[in-house]
């Protein structure tokens, strides 16, 4: 007989807890302390409020779960499923990643934590993957090796509306914040793999669109083979102004005819760090509907 797999994810992935259910899966919210008191993304902290306690300059602070609480998932998990197939947000933006191995050697392989360098919409797309494997009757051990040797295929931009969260939380000198503002720079960050780094300088919003479309085009057809919508999972994130990412998306699917965009508010553990008013594309090459191990 079949083992019974189970998919888990965190809130960093952008699936809310209602989602999940729809998926067929399970999403561990991520905690934030504000001011000094603990909430919960998508249980006890919506992004409004997260968005509007940012505002009011409160110290917001990213943080990991708990031991307590990954185990608490996991063992209630357990109960009904023979194994977890785990995918936290990329180990080079936390230590949730490395705190959830270690956690798992104590659940004798049952539990397998994919480290594949993912987060946001790319990190969704592995959790909506593994569900898809687990499907075709794969187990945790098979879909965790498939989805850490399909790290490297997909690619994030994201464009910065300020500086101030950079520098905020030290990211950037205050020199380098103040200069950039002047100027009225619009930084373009990537995320290749494990960091979040710095891409290009935009002059203007439209000329950061621009580099970030010839960028995600430019990946499409060198790295994964081809822009083209049987090939590539293409998508879109932004922080806080739904208009500004609504006219985004207009703007990538004409530059992008026939492909699916899906779009979702960016994370909040990255929003923390990057403020509202940022613009994101990315994209995933797609796996393979059958496959063999």
């Amino acid at each position: 007989m079949a083992k019974k797999i189970a998919v888990v994810t965190d809130s960093n992935s952008g699936i809310t807890q209602s989602q999940a259910k729809e998926y067929g899966l399970y999403v561990l919210p991520m905690p934030f302390m504000i001011n000094e008191e603990t909430f919960y993304e998508d249980i006890t902290l919506t992004q409004e409020q997260f968005y509007q306690r940012l505002s009011e300059k409160a110290d917001v602070i990213t943080s990991q779960p708990s031991p307590e609480e990954v185990m608490k998932l996991w063992d209630e998990v357990l109960t009904s499923h023979d194994e977890i197939v785990h995918i936290p947000m990329s180990s080079g933006l936390s230590g949730s990643c490395q705190s959830a191995r270690m956690l798992a050697e104590d659940y004798d392989g049952r539990v397998q934590v994919v480290n594949n360098q993912r987060i946001s919409v790319t990190q969704r797309q592995s959790a909506l993957d593994a569900v898809m494997l687990v499907k075709q009757g794969m187990d945790a051990v098979q879909i965790k090796q498939i989805l850490e040797e399909d790290k490297f295929n997909s690619s994030i931009y994201i464009m910065l509306d300020t500086l101030y969260y950079l520098k905020k939380g030290g990211r950037i000198t205050p020199a380098a914040a103040a200069l950039g503002t002047i100027l009225r720079l619009k930084p373009v960050l990537q995320i290749q793999g494990e960091k979040l780094d710095a891409f290009a300088k935009a002059r203007t919003v439209s000329q950061g669109k621009s580099m970030m479309i010839n960028a995600m085009r430019s990946d499409m057809d060198k790295r994964f083979g081809g822009a083209t919508a049987d090939n590539i999972w293409l998508e879109l994130a932004y922080t806080y102004d739904l208009a500004a990412a609504e006219q985004w998306k207009m703007e990538v699917q004409e530059a992008f005819p026939g492909f699916d965009i899906h779009m979702d508010p960016l994370s909040l553990s990255i929003a923390c760090h990057i403020g509202p008013g940022s613009l994101a594309i990315a994209c995933c090459k797609r796996l393979s509907a059958e496959r063999s191990i």
